[in-house]
């Protein structure tokens, strides 16, 4: 399945992979209004035998089907990361 990422520009590590290259038409309007900006990063082929960093590539492949869409939020700091 090929794949078009792009990220936030106003919060680093906010991903959002794409279908179709561009198709940001797929996004509900309060979902890329909060998004706001986005940079092009890589346009990639999804397989189930392929790793992501910090996503499972079936999840992300389902969410592509169903919504035409996946969103990739920054990872949460533990909560006794704040000394």
């Amino acid at each position: 399945m090929q794949c078009f990422v792009y990220k936030r520009l106003r919060r680093a590590e906010t991903y959002v992979y794409l279908r179709a290259a561009d198709a940001f038409d797929v996004l509900p309007g309060p979902i890329a209004e909060h998004l706001g900006a986005l940079a092009f990063v890589i346009e990639i082929e999804l397989s189930s035998r392929r790793k992501l960093a910090r996503e499972n590539v079936d999840e992300v492949m389902v969410n592509l089907d169903v919504q035409g869409y996946h969103l990739q939020f920054p990872p949460s700091a533990p909560a006794d990361a704040t000394a």
